[in-house]
């Protein structure tokens, strides 16, 4: 089993394949320990995937994860990191926009103790509309939403401890969350800058409405760090106000109807409205409240379900590698 799992996620990226493979391999051999790459191919329509069934020929360290279409980046690392066998687990693009040299500083932390080494962005080369100002304000939202006070939440280039992640379901778009999905299981987490180097070559899959999921995802991740294990906290809540709002404007119509000899209905039509209404919702969000505590028990206790579904897996055996050399 390798001691250090390298896993990189790749979309139609021909032309930066191979000097990643090279780069990232160079370092993790100067590095000295026992290590294997996982390249997970995220529905590439070039020739992204030949070139690493290519690789995959001629090392044994490199396992290939093919899957059926493009899942999005969230989906494609937790293929890699579920298919990866290391005891820490480094987490990257497959841009070249992280450079493969600062691999041996997140190593190094992790050997300290830490459970998550995030990557900081510290002086970024992106679009300064387009890019750097949303992230810098969806970061610092980020920070005081979670409690978890690093600068950049958003970079994959990320290291952590086996057990740590394998415990954090990713789904939809939430990798750029790990530090704080992490903190809410407790690990220990730290930063350290990194430089930000332009794109080499291919293009950028980034645009504006990324940025804009941004904004809803962390409303879903304020929601799960606080109520992820006790939904009926915020629904029963929220319920049971209504309720009693709309009981007691019902009790105090009633009360008015018994002691005056108005004619409450046709002179308070609205309030009775407003009355049923409110009951009503706060009934149906209680309701909603217990269908959300069955599913939190179900998920602590389904199956290994995933956000993706692999076509194939490359991987030379060792034996076949040196008849091949």
């Amino acid at each position: 089993m390798p001691k250090y799992s390298i896993v990189v996620p790749f979309h139609n990226e021909e032309e930066n394949v191979t000097k990643l493979y090279d780069r990232v391999k160079d370092v993790m051999e100067h590095v000295g320990a026992s290590f294997e790459l996982v390249f997970v191919d995220d529905g590439s329509r070039d020739r992204t995937y030949r070139l690493l069934e290519e690789i995959a020929a001629v090392d044994s360290r490199v396992l290939v994860v093919k899957l059926r279409r493009n899942f999005g980046q969230t989906s494609a690392l937790a293929a890699g990191f579920d298919h990866s066998s290391g005891d820490f687990i480094l987490a990257m693009d497959g841009d070249l926009q992280h450079d493969p040299s600062e691999i041996p500083n997140f190593l190094a932390k992790l050997e300290e103790g830490y459970d998550v080494v995030s990557g900081w962005r510290a002086q970024r080369a992106d679009n300064i509309v387009l890019r750097r100002i949303p992230s810098r304000a969806a970061n610092w939202i980020m920070a005081k939403l979670s409690g978890v006070n690093i600068h950049d939440f958003g970079t994959t280039f990320k290291a952590y401890r086996r057990e740590v992640i394998h415990n954090i379901p990713l789904y939809g778009e939430m990798h750029r969350f790990i530090p704080a999905l992490a903190s809410w299981y407790g690990a220990s987490i730290c930063e350290i800058p990194i430089t930000n180097p332009a794109r080499e070559a291919g293009q950028s899959h980034y645009g504006i409405s990324r940025t804009l999921r941004v904004f809803f995802d962390l409303l879903t991740i304020r929601f799960l760090l606080k109520y992820m294990t006790r939904p009926l906290h915020f629904f029963g809540t929220l319920g049971s106000l209504g309720v009693f709002s709309g009981g007691g404007i019902a009790v105090w119509l009633l009360v008015r109807k018994l002691l005056t000899e108005h004619d409450v209905l046709g002179e308070h039509a609205p309030w009775f409205i407003i009355a049923a209404v409110l009951i009503l919702a706060g009934i149906q969000l209680i309701g909603v409240g217990l269908l959300a505590e069955l599913q939190v028990r179900h998920f602590f206790t389904q199956s290994q379900n995933t956000p993706y579904a692999v076509d194939r897996l490359v991987r030379i055996r060792p034996s076949e590698e040196s008849m091949s050399r």
